[in-house]
């Protein structure tokens, strides 16, 4: 009526004409125009199906022989109907080209998520965890046995044994986790395939992406990152502060709850890869940025934030992590390929219950485990599930990464059931995947159990129809409250691949000591202290004390100091030493074994950045210094980088300049 109103100059029809009915002519002539298309736009790649098909095949019959078990054959059957059937075989052979291109390089690859819930992929090379139920397999002549994992635990912990027919050593493999926890229970749920490179071959692994599908067709995914609650407060309290503005806090409430969340800056996915197909441009989905401060640059990000344009395009987590690193450099200290570690070592085992296999010299170490420095073992946390549950076997150990790693799970739920001896931690539920076997082999129909399982790794309880079955098959009260009390819950194929790798850093921490802190110190200890290290064993008691007393004061700087510190005196207490830096020996960023004793690298000196340590080592692999004077000419280091080396002791043998007195 107001339009109506604006046009009373015009007689009464006319005005409708104008108001109403051109406008609505106008909208029919106007196609529909979505923001972002819908349906989905994966790549092709041209005979991906049947490239699948054959390498699973050729990979099954060289494990599992002509025919394959029954229970093989059906798993492969299962997974493929599924996979090629809904044109998912396209990401699977790309995961297997990342997978292999990074090998090639010698860097293994960590999978994570549910992937490891697939065979195929295990087939395929994509993760190496196995989720067929536990067995045994000739090498020799492809004899099989399999298992119920309820009985046995997981592959690695079956006992050593003979092959029956030829006498082979078995090998030893499955960790029992079903297909449905990554595909859902009709298996049309749409991939997710995350990956683990190592932090040094990242940018490898991303660059890959771009020779595998083509310039212009892969993009960074985007973010866009909002202003925190935290933040928020402090903006809100800063300015009533300035203004001297008297405000409530219900008031101050109402406008950080507006602040909080309000879109900051765009910024790009850790490992996020968003690809486009041959077919379309990636303007048909958003517009593409590149950083403000170097308009040139390679790298190009999605403007809109990945979530949006997710479904749409493929996208895959290429991210860095730093165990495929560690493995990657205690191979080349040792030699010996983390691959053939094997999973079932009591030493190694023992680590998680006691300090025995350290053969410590001096028994001053506090701590009565052997984690630390162990991936997903070594925080405090997991150390006291360590001490409450005792594990004794590798299917323990997933289970405690599970724990870890769910929310609801261990603390007020398993842990008060181990403690009160209602369960063990072979009984509790500690992964998603554990509710649905347990429940399949209880007497449950699968489709139930899988949808039980959803429902409680999401914090959905148990509807009253489901504690009714539960109960008909004899299922504990004990468990049947845990499940209601759960918010979250890991994946067992995730927990396997962590717990693998984590197990093969322990193998060389036991058997290659220091080949392991090496590793370690180069790789994870970002806060190592060679002023204070270097010093003895003494001073770094005193400084770890220090910190300790500090409480809930401690500054994360601190924190991570301190897990160095215990790192640096467990390694003392097996009989190491530290050396000090030194100007020619040392490295620019990784530690040397010289004898009994680890070298540190010249960036482990505080006040000394990567880029000044690696000018000092590159100039003298070029010819000795001959003053400090030279040194600094050459490397045009700063001043104080002079006085941080003078202070530890590294220039003693360099006269001040290059000028000789005479007299």
């Amino acid at each position: 009526q107001e339009m109506l109103d604006e046009f009373a100059y015009l007689d009464e029809e006319t005005a409708r004409e104008v108001v109403i009915d051109n406008p609505r002519k106008i909208g029919t002539m106007i196609e529909e125009v979505l923001p972002i298309p819908d349906g989905t736009y994966p790549p092709v790649i041209e005979g991906s199906d049947e490239e699948i098909r054959e390498m699973v095949a050729d990979r099954a019959k060289e494990l599992f022989g002509q025919p394959l078990p029954d229970i093989v054959e059906k798993r492969i059957k299962k997974e493929l109907d599924s996979i090629i059937g809904n044109g998912y075989s396209v990401l699977y052979l790309i995961a297997q080209k990342l997978v292999y291109h990074s090998m090639e390089d010698g860097y293994l690859v960590g999978s994570r998520g549910s992937v490891g819930s697939s065979f195929v992929a295990t087939l395929c090379g994509i993760t190496e965890v196995n989720p067929l139920a536990p067995h045994y397999r000739c090498p020799s002549c492809k004899h099989s046995e399999f298992f119920n994992s309820t009985e046995v635990g997981v592959g690695p912990d079956l006992k050593d044994a003979n092959c029956p027919h030829c006498g082979t050593k078995l090998d030893k493999d499955g960790f029992d986790i079903p297909f449905e926890t990554f595909l859902g229970f009709e298996g049309d749920k749409e991939p997710d395939i995350d990956l683990n490179f190592s932090g040094e071959n990242q940018a490898e692994a991303h660059r890959y992406t771009e020779v595998l599908f083509g310039k212009g067709k892969v993009f960074r995914a985007g973010t866009i990152s909002t202003i925190a609650e935290k933040t928020a407060f402090g903006f809100v309290k800063n300015y009533y502060d300035e203004k001297d503005i008297k405000a409530t806090r219900a008031e101050l409430e109402r406008v950080i709850s507006c602040c909080a969340g309000v879109k900051k800056t765009t910024g790009q996915h850790p490992g996020g890869i968003m690809v486009v197909p041959t077919y379309k441009d990636i303007y048909d989905f958003c517009p593409v940025q590149r950083p403000a401060d170097d308009t040139e640059s390679d790298t190009v990000t999605t403007h809109f934030a990945y979530e949006s344009i997710s479904g749409r395009l493929l996208k895959l987590d290429i991210l860095g992590h730093d165990d495929p690193t560690m493995l990657k450099m205690l191979k080349d200290f040792t030699d010996i390929d983390p691959v053939g570690i094997p999973l079932d070592d009591e030493k190694t085992m023992s680590l998680f219950t006691s300090t025995k296999a350290l053969d410590f010299t001096d028994n001053d170490f506090e701590s009565p485990l052997g984690v630390c420095g162990i991936p997903e073992f070594g925080t405090s946390f997991v150390r006291e599930m360590l001490l409450d549950t005792k594990p004794s076997a590798f299917s323990d150990l997933i289970r405690i990464s599970g724990l870890s790693h769910g929310t609801d799970v261990w603390l007020n739920n398993a842990q008060d059931l181990i403690r009160d001896k209602k369960a063990t931690i072979k009984e509790a539920i500690c992964t998603r995947d554990d509710i649905m076997i347990y429940l399949i082999y209880a007497g449950l129909e699968a489709k139930t159990s899988f949808t039980i399982m959803e429902a409680v790794r999401k914090g959905k309880g148990l509807k009253p129809e489901w504690e009714e079955d539960m109960r008909k098959n004899k299922v504990p009260e004990w468990y049947i409250d845990s499940c209601k009390k759960i918010k979250y819950m890991f994946p067992k194929a995730h927990a396997a691949a962590y717990v693998t790798m984590a197990f093969r850093i322990a193998w060389y921490k036991v058997y290659y000591p220091l080949a392991y802190y090496a590793t370690y110190f180069s790789v994870r200890a970002s806060e190592f202290d060679a002023q204070l290290i270097s010093q003895g064993k003494g001073l770094v008691v005193q400084r770890m004390n220090q910190i300790k007393e500090l409480g809930t004061k401690v500054s994360n700087k601190e924190k991570s100091l301190l897990t160095v510190l215990e790192i640096a005196h467990e390694m003392m207490c097996r009989g190491y030493s530290f050396k000090n830096v030194d100007v020619y020996e040392s490295h620019f960023s990784q530690f040397r074994i010289v004898g009994n004793a680890l070298l540190p690298p010249l960036n482990a000196l505080e006040g000394i950045g990567d880029k000044a340590a690696q000018r000092i080592f590159e100039e003298a692999q070029i010819r000795p210094y001959m003053s400090r004077e030279d040194l600094q000419n050459r490397t045009k280091i700063s001043k104080s980088v002079i006085e941080t080396l003078e202070k530890q002791g590294c220039l003693n043998q360099l006269p001040a300049s290059n000028q000789i007195a005479f007299f």
